[in-house]
């Protein structure tokens, strides 16, 4: 089952840390190590805290340069975080969330994230991650990144173990993955856009929560594409009902597509046209649920 687990490093900042994540890797039956950034790294330097045992680790290290790149294969992507905050929802400690990631290894690639060792994950790297987990301490909370891969790598290892020698554990069917969601909300937004429901300055807000939600649920790649669809022949029919000459241009992943009224000097007049207040109604009443959606 660890052979679907995967350690990946953003722009780690010193070369004998990846050499240590490495060495722990091994030690707990990872053999998969990933690093992010375009940054060349010294091979002697890395091998200096590696050891020889885990330098086929080090020859066989997956670059890529982008986070979204690095975990578009995952199906499960459990990320570390020292800070916690209302916005970043619930953080189990390692032992917690491992137990509830080995489920899912059976039939899916599962990434432990780190970020760098002077400002870790960003908002934005934690959209693309299924759970946070953050490490318990006392007043004092300074973990060494190599410190930090050797806790987590050991939990997974562990709850492996256990599940194993138990009635073994409950497989987690195959789930979408992160390049495949990332696909999804792209037209999960623009649909939200064209209805109202999202506006440029609180956009970003409330997809985070939408990720959450989604996130929790657990979608399959199969339920993933359905709702893509939905979304994009939705896009499509508002589009046919457009004026030739008002026709948006292609719509990519990502992108609102919309036409201000503005540039075109005139003003939609469709029959059955949603409401301009439904936006903002909507908006009130999911802001009622809020604590919900945020799971906090």
């Amino acid at each position: 089952m660890l052979a679907n687990a995967a350690i990946v490093l953003k722009k780690p900042k010193f070369e004998e840390n990846i050499g240590s994540a490495a060495r722990i890797a091994m030690n707990m039956g990872i053999s998969s190590l990933v690093v992010v950034g375009d940054r060349d790294y010294q091979r002697e330097k890395m091998l200096k805290t590696a050891t020889h045992k885990a330098a086929e680790l080090i020859d066989r290290l997956e670059r890529h340069d982008t986070v979204a790149a690095a975990l578009a294969p995952f199906g499960r992507v459990i990320a570390t975080s020292a800070r916690q905050g209302r916005g970043r929802g619930m953080c189990p400690p390692p032992r917690a969330a491992m137990r509830e990631a080995v489920p899912y290894l059976a039939d899916n690639r599962v990434a432990l994230l780190f970020g760098p060792e002077d400002r870790g994950l960003t908002n934005e790297d934690l959209y693309l991650c299924h759970q946070l987990t953050t490490i318990p301490t006392a007043d004092f909370s300074s973990l060494n990144l190599a410190q930090a891969v050797a806790v987590l790598s050991y939990e997974l290892h562990t709850a492996v173990h256990e599940a194993l020698a138990a009635a073994g554990p409950v497989c987690r069917p195959a789930l979408a993955t992160v390049h495949e969601l990332d696909a999804m909300y792209g037209h999960v937004e623009q649909v939200l856009q064209k209805v109202g429901f999202l506006r440029p300055e609180d956009s970003s807000y409330w997809m985070k929560n939408i990720r959450s939600l989604l996130g929790r649920v657990g979608l399959r790649a199969k339920e993933a594409r359905v709702i893509r669809g939905f979304c994009r022949q939705f896009l499509w029919y508002d589009a046919q009902r457009l004026p030739a000459e008002d026709l948006p241009p292609p719509i990519e992943p990502g992108c609102s597509g919309e036409v201000s009224p503005s540039a075109t000097g005139k003003q939609s007049a469709v029959v059955g046209a949603p409401d301009k207040n439904i936006g903002a109604s909507g908006r009130e009443s999911a802001s009622r649920g809020e604590q919900s959606l945020c799971g906090s």
